[in-house]
């Protein structure tokens, strides 16, 4: 291959919408960088897979990913797999020596120029992996310091390095500097590289890699809660916010785009602002980002409860275009057990939270996830859990068994519970939450819903059987992939497309998901 043929790269991506983010900011740095993106791996010279490190399945999931793509070599245009995100960041040499069928593990620092690395990966110089450290080291202790100190610390998903200096391969200027030049990849992927406008205005460093009518997108990176089950702020950093006029250009550049919805993505969306001098930043931000044009709703994820304050909430329920929508991470409701694993909290003040959220929006949508399994939890831990969930009731909840995590305060915690045990305990709660769910979802029957339209059947839709496909959309307690969906009938909804919002009253139930007639 010569030095001025175009290569082509696939961006696969597992794991949470924070990787989303990232990923859409190396695609746009790629593409401007003269790389044709393309989406399936197969038919790219390089396949660069976004893994996930959270938890030990999903590490397991990121490394048979990497290592199916590898297989592919020799069967397909594929010549090189890379290693990128939470779990190469995470584990670095150690990854790249227990993995050689990735032809490089490259970790945050490297993202401001992936077009060199995957250049010389491809030319068979791939560069040295990293020596994983503990990345809060990177930013200064007193969150009112990290904003200056986080010039030149890789923060991915913030559109480019921090402060006023984004390289001029990331970030490509039109010639008034006033106007976006274009890059034009194969379809379906849209890249537009902004310039400043004005001239030391922000820059939008994204390229869509899917045509939904939603997107994530990141209001902040890192995480300053200490939870003694989670390595998260080890390979993720300290907490820092992005700048709000950022985070507009950005949801302005979206709305261009055909979004319809955006979903704010952080670790810690309720620690917004606190590094910028206003801990109620995010309050004033979201009318901004409700006024964006071609915005119709506005989606806020990742809330601790211990920050969420009273005017947080205020702002989430009264504010038109922001969806009452409470993704609220409650993790158990033993207060005992909450200590144990460094949070606050317990049964009757999560529940005493959950009524301050009805009672200013009395329909609104709570999600959390749950730990079962943790060190130490007794039956009167899970008796606890138990009634919290059936008083809550909560629309969606996600059950997680606890394994030990490298580096955490509680992989040195003794009174460890047999896996079997933890399985047995997963088991138990998955089916008293699916239980509780369905009967959530029964409750909303006979409620009107505004349905934001993701798929709509193509080709002939035949004679209305059962075994029709539906259209599908997320009512606005419904979050995105992991909340279920509504469902409408072609036949009630002619010359529907992807983006619409329609009116629609309830009227039955698929399990969680709804079905849904015009109101």
């Amino acid at each position: 291959m010569s030095s001025t043929e175009q290569r082509s790269v696939a961006l696969v991506t597992l794991g949470c919408t924070r990787n989303e983010v990232d990923s859409e900011e190396l695609a746009g740095r790629l593409a401007a960088e003269g790389w044709l993106l393309v989406d399936d791996a197969d038919d790219a010279d390089v396949a660069v897979v976004n893994t996930c490190g959270f938890v030990e399945q999903a590490k397991k999931d990121s490394i048979d990913v990497l290592l199916e793509a590898s297989a592919r070599k020799g069967h397909s245009k594929t010549q090189k797999v890379v290693a990128v995100g939470c779990l190469a960041e995470r584990y670095g040499k150690q990854l790249a020596a227990e993995l050689p069928e990735a032809d490089a593990v490259l970790g945050f620092d490297s993202y401001a120029d992936m077009s060199s690395h995957l250049r010389a990966i491809l030319d068979g110089n791939a560069p040295e992996s990293h020596t994983p450290g503990d990345r809060r080291r990177l930013l200064p202790l007193s969150p009112v310091q990290r904003q200056a100190g986080s010039v030149g610390v890789a923060l991915p998903g913030h559109g480019g390095p921090s402060g006023p200096a984004v390289s001029a391969a990331a970030a490509v200027p039109s010639q008034d500097g006033t106007s976006p030049e274009q890059v034009a990849p194969s379809e379906p992927v849209d890249v537009t590289i902004e310039g400043p406008v004005p001239a030391s205005g922000p820059r939008v460093i994204r390229a869509r890699l899917d045509g939904r009518p939603w997107a994530p997108l990141k209001i902040a990176s890192g995480c300053d809660r200490r939870c003694a089950f989670c390595a998260i702020p080890s390979f993720r950093g300290a907490f820092v916010s992005r700048r709000p006029m950022d985070i507009v250009a950005e949801a302005r550049w979206l709305g261009e785009r055909g979004v319809k919805e955006l979903f704010l993505v952080s670790e810690n969306s309720t620690s917004y602002g606190k590094d910028l001098g206003d801990i109620g930043l995010l309050e004033k931000l979201l009318p901004e980002l409700t006024a964006v044009p071609g915005i119709e709703r506005v989606r806020v994820s990742y809330l601790q409860p211990a920050e969420i304050r009273p005017d947080l909430l205020d702002a989430m329920a009264s504010i038109p275009g922001v969806v009452p929508y409470f993704d609220i991470s409650f993790q158990h409701a033993s207060a005992t057990l909450l200590r144990s694993m460094r949070r606050f909290g317990g049964r009757e003040a999560f529940l005493g939270l959950i009524d301050e959220v009805r009672a200013r929006a009395p329909k609104a949508g709570i999600r959390s996830n749950v730990i079962v399994g943790f060190p130490g939890e007794t039956e009167a831990d899970l008796d606890e859990l138990e009634a919290f969930l059936v008083a809550a009731r909560l629309d969606v909840v996600g059950v997680f068994g606890y394994s030990d995590e490298d580096g955490t305060e509680a992989e040195t915690y003794g009174d460890k519970l047999p896996e079997h045990v933890v399985a047995e305990r997963v088991s138990r709660f998955t089916a008293l939450i699916e239980e509780l769910n369905l009967q959530r979802a029964e409750e909303r029957i006979g409620e009107t819903v505004d349905v934001l339209v993701e798929s709509v059947p193509s080709g002939d839709l035949g004679d209305g059987d059962d075994d029709e496909p539906m259209v599908v959309g997320r009512a606005v307690h419904q979050g995105p992939d992991v909340d279920g969906v509504t469902l409408l009938a072609p036949e009630d909804w002619p010359g529907l497309a992807v983006g619409d919002i329609v009116h629609a009253v309830v009227v039955a139930t698929e399990g969680i998901d709804l079905v849904a007639e015009p109101a």
